[in-house]
């Protein structure tokens, strides 16, 4: 399988190449040269494997030439073996309808984890034995950079550079990252926003002194293999609800449209998914661009669900590339647009294009607190405000009432206690193994919002150690 740009200029890459490079040097996102088709028979195939052999199966197109079956199979087993149900995805019915898919079972109790347990993994795998260091940088909403630092603390041949908006994550998500005290991993606090984090780490990527000075990779879900690991649950799920000889739909929280980007990649190699419902907050750039085209990024509200606090979707690109028909030439002329003018208008072809499969819904606070009191009054079950978005958009959506819907449960309820509990009445207390979270020590730098800051720090811990 080889790797080619979404703007067409970069170098097609193989798998390894792809994974370690991140972002693509043209400043786009690496996809597959084309998507893996799967048969109906090779879907049904799927029904009762366990999760890490429906990965293998899943993903092995995509590592074709890189990595055997085998090899495959031992990362998966190294990565889900740290999850603590054995289904590593299970559903949970809530209604005749409506499902969640719980995706919190990681050791950092978010869906990240189920990307980045593997990320870890692949990276350990390509620089074992050899003399190359990379430097990971990456910005987190919340979760990713728990889930990373996770999967790469103390590992050889890594560094990692976490940004997070100073005062915009919540009190687990900051101590799941700054108390994790491995030489290797650094956690930053800038003055801003998620999006001004985003914007420096792919400034980062095309600055010409960084990248001569050291070698840098990410762990963002504009890394490929993230995204080809967060395919394999659509497969999960769908085939234990009658796939592929019945339709589901999804319902996905989303900020940065990575994970609702991989329910696409499912659709496209041949999984049947009526809809897949992209569900955001009152940053609602996404819910626009799909409704109306118009992807313009305002300013950042903060919500009580910060890890879908964006108005950048970086994923988007992906979606944009295929809906042009793989023209690099165009998307780096709508990205160009957008970096300058901070908006732009997706073609009416596009957005139709999208309306097939996808339809969308921005969710205010009252409405996720209503789906968090449904949720618990009528389905039993305690769920954090990011899942409850999703919920909300599901329960609001006009599936027909004979296809399940699917919402993505993408962290554990005790991530956001105070929203909660403000809810439900409810204060979820954190799983036995994160049980001290509280008395650990922290460490973390603040820093301005300001790039050439945050370069020098890099710079100078990357040269001083």
């Amino acid at each position: 399988m080889e790797y080619i740009s979404t703007r067409g200029s970069a170098p097609t890459l193989d798998f390894r190449a792809a994974t370690l490079a991140g972002l693509a040097s043209d400043g786009g996102l690496y996809v597959p040269s084309s998507w893996p088709q799967f048969t109906l028979d090779e879907i049904r195939s799927l029904q009762g494997l366990s999760y890490v052999e429906t990965a293998v199966r899943v993903m092995t197109p995509f590592v074709n030439g890189v990595l055997s079956e085998e090899e495959l199979r031992e990362l998966c087993q190294a990565a889900y073996g740290r999850f603590s149900h054995d289904a590593v995805t299970p559903l949970v019915q809530l209604d005749h309808q409506h499902w969640l898919l719980e995706l919190f079972h990681g050791p950092t109790l978010a869906f990240k984890d189920v990307a980045l347990q593997l990320l870890g993994q692949l990276f350990a795998k390509f620089l074992a034995g050899g003399d190359t260091d990379i430097t990971i940088v990456g910005a987190t909403s919340g979760d990713t950079g728990s889930a990373a630092i996770e999967a790469v603390a103390g590992r050889e041949h890594i560094r990692i550079f976490m940004l997070h908006p100073e005062g915009r994550v919540s009190d687990v998500q900051r101590r799941q990252m700054t108390t994790v005290l491995a030489p290797n991993v650094y956690n930053v606090a800038i003055d801003g926003s998620f999006d001004d984090a985003q914007a420096m780490v792919k400034r980062l990527f095309g600055d010409a002194e960084v990248r001569e000075k050291i070698t840098l990779s990410a762990v963002n879900s504009i890394n490929w293999a993230r995204l080809m690991a967060q395919v394999v649950y659509y497969f999960y799920a769908a085939v234990r609800l009658g796939g592929p000889d019945r339709e589901v739909a999804f319902s996905v929280p989303t900020g940065n449209f990575g994970d609702v980007f991989a329910g696409y990649v499912a659709s496209r190699m041949g999984l049947p998914i009526n809809r897949l419902i992209v569900a955001t907050n009152v940053n609602d750039i996404l819910h626009r661009a799909l409704s109306s085209g118009d992807y313009s990024a305002g300013t950042v509200t903060p919500t009580a669900t910060p890890s879908m606090d964006i108005q950048v979707s970086s994923n988007f690109e992906r979606l944009l590339f295929d809906l042009a028909s793989r023209d690099g030439a165009e998307i780096n002329g709508l990205m160009a647009e957008f970096e300058t003018k901070r908006a732009m208008q997706i073609p009416e072809d596009m957005v139709a294009g999208a309306r097939g499969l996808f339809s969308s819904a921005s969710v205010d606070g009252d409405a996720m607190t209503l789906a968090l009191r449904w949720a618990q009054e009528h389905g039993g079950q305690i769920i954090d405000p990011h899942s409850a978005v999703g919920l909300a958009a599901a329960r609001a959506s006009d599936v027909a009432s004979d296809i399940p819907v699917v919402t993505l449960a993408t962290a554990h309820p005790a991530k956001f206690r105070e929203a909660v509990e403000r809810a439900t009445g409810v204060r979820p207390a954190l799983p036995t193994r994160l049980g001290n979270l509280f008395d650990r020590e922290e460490r973390y730098e603040k820093l301005a919002g300001d790039y050439d800051t945050v370069k020098a720090y890099i710079l100078s811990v990357c040269e001083h150690g």
